[in-house]
């Protein structure tokens, strides 16, 4: 194993253990009901991998077009919690435009099956998942809170 596939499978681990985002969510509705007090703009998808059985609630809280907040509870195997503790770091911030951006650059990159390299500078640690893209049966792992955040960002533009 090459000194970069240990640093990923590192990141992963890590991620996967300190779970960033992570939270017991309060019920959606209280949410928007903060958010429509603030001009925020909530909305959350469930996605639920039917292969393995992974399960993950993304939050998301939009203001204008900024990604302001994200959170997220969820349980699965390693690749799927720490898909989404770096997406919460990775899109938090970011205008919805930089997000969706970064989205399809991840979502290009798992459905490569290795043929492309991720660029650190663009994906920054969610670049760990390049090796993930050479197994299919992961790659869903790895996509499930991105495909969550789509729906949930989706979702809190039409409010």
């Amino acid at each position: 194993m090459s000194d970069l596939q240990q640093l990923y499978q590192t990141i992963i681990l890590e991620h996967a253990k300190a779970r960033h985002g992570a939270v017991e969510l309060t019920p959606l509705a209280d949410a928007i009901a903060i958010g429509t007090a603030s001009a925020l703009r909530v909305a959350e998808s469930h996605q639920i991998n039917t292969t393995c059985g992974d399960e993950v609630t993304l939050r998301v809280s939009i203001d204008a077009e900024t990604v302001t907040d994200l959170v997220w509870t969820g349980e699965g195997c390693s690749i799927s919690q720490a898909s989404a503790s770096i997406l919460t770091d990775t899109l938090r911030g970011l205008s919805t435009i930089e997000a969706r951006a970064l989205l399809d650059n991840f979502r290009e990159m798992l459905r490569s099956r290795g043929k492309i390299e991720p660029d650190e500078e663009i994906l920054g640690d969610a670049a760990a998942f390049g090796g993930v893209s050479r197994y299919p049966a992961r790659v869903k792992c790895a996509m499930l809170p991105w495909v969550a955040f789509e729906a949930a960002l989706i979702d809190a533009e039409s409010r």
